[in-house]
């Protein structure tokens, strides 16, 4: 059971959340949902006990949790195999013992039947703790996430960010704890991935409560929401439809009683106005003053504010914007794009799609310049002025500089005064802009990467998941403005909304091969 009491967090002047109450049963499954920088990360650290509140207490009781941060904890030095392993830390212990033992009986036959004896005992063990299942069970969620078997053998320190962050999944789905903890799994998951991961979760025997953006996944995988709104964490039960209708109902519920007592309130104000100089109407006056006081006032539905920003192009490009001619790439001696031939022309929008893996970054950082080509050519357009925004944007940015400062190292001459209303579109308003990146949440140093790469003048968009870490609210306004955009895009992303109704033109990315697989509409 994971529960919360009178849990108040706050970081100087700011409350991130009022006194907040709630049970997650055993066997619940919830989603934890709310803006960008609302604490639903913070939330998580301080139910695993990694933050203090500034009052109350959160626990967790009946058994084991485990934690999935957005940052991966992993061995990088440690083959995947034993990654997974090591993640089974008593069994493991007793498997690396059975090694030890059978190797000893080699080499010390003096000793053949005190080893022999203690064999069987290890053995003994390892069935108990269920070592037998162990195996097929890392296989199964590997697999399952997307690795191969040649991958097992693999250090963990060579896979890629996106990669990284699947092993620390994988490595908790092994253990099976009786608690989970979710921050963002589905971010770094393509389709295939993200669609098994749905189904394990929506099994899951113990509790679950995760955080994502993605309501499609929480309609699959909850039968609660937690949702934070506006310094409150308001409980809802079914899945996040439901949550989205119920929120509805609540709120027209509450403007309508709002407005109902603001009425009678108005009535009760009038008549004390009118008469509160007649001495034959003192005492109804007072009545009706004492009334006032008593009155627990209703107040109106707070909005959600959203992100508001539009993209332009800057100057108008030739009509054949890029050509890339049988362009390859080795990593390590490996290929990781073949021959790939590709032409975009003004105004198309193109979606990259495809497995993990398969070369979509690694097109997009060549396009970009940031990463040399092993053979091909890349020509882009004279007047071209190209944009690059890569999955992991947010990293890039200087933790110690403000939020004001690190947008002004984009934006050229521009004034901070104008500086200022482009964070303010991006929900950076007042004493925001002067906030240390450190202190930002995931989702907030998204908002400030895309701000910072959005002032600067472009008429080509390179875009490497560009929805990954918004929130709902903030991806949809994303999405309007990419779809109104007058320039060219060239976009890596799982994100349905962009492949199905933004792209132009999609590619599927492969086994290092760029195959043109569908024209959904013409450009403008």
């Amino acid at each position: 059971m994971i529960s919360a009491e009178n849990l108040e967090m706050s970081f100087g002047s700011r409350q991130l959340f009022a006194p907040a109450t709630f049970t997650i049963s055993s066997g619940q499954r919830a989603g934890l949902v709310g803006p960008n920088g609302a604490g639903k990360s913070t939330l998580l650290r301080l139910i695993a006990g990694e933050m203090k509140p500034t009052s109350g207490r959160a626990a967790i009781t009946g058994g084991e949790v485990a934690y999935l941060k957005q940052e991966a904890d992993i061995g990088l030095d440690v083959p995947l195999r034993e990654e997974m392993w090591n993640s089974l830390p008593e069994v493991n212990a007793v498997r690396h013992r059975i090694d030890e033992i059978e190797s000893a009986m080699t080499t010390e036959p003096e000793r053949a039947i005190e080893l022999s004896n203690e064999l069987d005992l290890q053995h003994d063990r390892f069935r108990m703790l269920g070592g037998s299942r162990v195996e097929p069970d890392i296989m199964r969620v590997t697999k399952g996430l997307g690795f191969t078997a040649q991958n097992m053998d693999k250090l963990c320190g060579d896979f890629s960010g996106g990669w990284r962050m699947r092993i620390s999944l994988a490595k908790i789905l092994v253990r099976q704890p009786q608690h989970l903890m979710l921050d963002e799994p589905t971010n770094h998951l393509d389709r295939a991935a993200r669609e098994w991961l749905r189904e394990e979760l929506a099994e899951y025997p113990g509790t679950v409560l995760i955080v994502t953006h993605d309501g499609d996944f929480l309609d699959h995988v909850v039968n609660r929401i937690l949702s934070i709104e506006h310094g409150r964490v308001v409980p809802y039960a079914g899945n996040y439809s439901q949550f989205l209708e119920e929120r509805g109902v609540r709120a027209e519920q509450q403007s309508t009683a709002a407005d109902r007592q603001q009425r009678q309130i108005a009535q009760k104000e009038r008549f004390i106005e009118r008469f509160r100089s007649k001495a034959t109407k003192a005492r109804q006056v007072q009545s009706r003053i004492k009334m006032l006081e008593k009155i627990e006032r209703i107040e109106k539905p707070e909005t959600t504010s959203a992100a508001k920003f539009r993209i332009r192009s800057s100057g108008r490009v030739e009509r054949v914007v890029l050509n890339v001619r049988s362009l390859g790439h080795e990593w390590e001696g490996a290929p990781v794009l073949v021959d790939v031939g590709l032409e975009v022309e003004r105004g198309q929008k193109v979606a990259l799609v495809g497995p993990n893996g398969g070369g979509k970054s690694t097109l997009l950082r060549i396009l970009a310049g940031e990463v040399p080509r092993t053979e091909g050519e890349v020509v882009w357009a004279e007047r071209a002025r190209v944009g690059y925004y890569a999955q992991h944007q947010d990293e890039s940015l200087d933790r110690r500089e403000t939020v004001l400062g690190e947008v002004r190292k984009a934006a050229g001459d521009q004034p901070d005064g104008t500086l200022r209303g482009v964070l303010g579109r991006f929900l950076f308003s007042n004493d925001d802009v002067f906030k240390s990146v450190s202190m930002l949440s995931g989702g907030e140093k998204s908002r400030l990467a895309l701000a910072k790469f959005l002032i600067e003048p472009n008429n080509v968009l390179l875009l490497d998941e560009p929805t990954n870490h918004l929130d709902a609210v903030t991806r949809d306004e994303l999405l309007s403005a990419l779809d109104e955009y007058d320039g060219t895009i060239i976009c890596a992303s799982h994100d349905p909304a962009i492949v199905d109704e933004i792209a132009t033109h999609v590619y599927a990315v492969e086994n290092g091969e760029v195959t043109l697989a569908e024209v959904r509409r013409t450009q403008v």
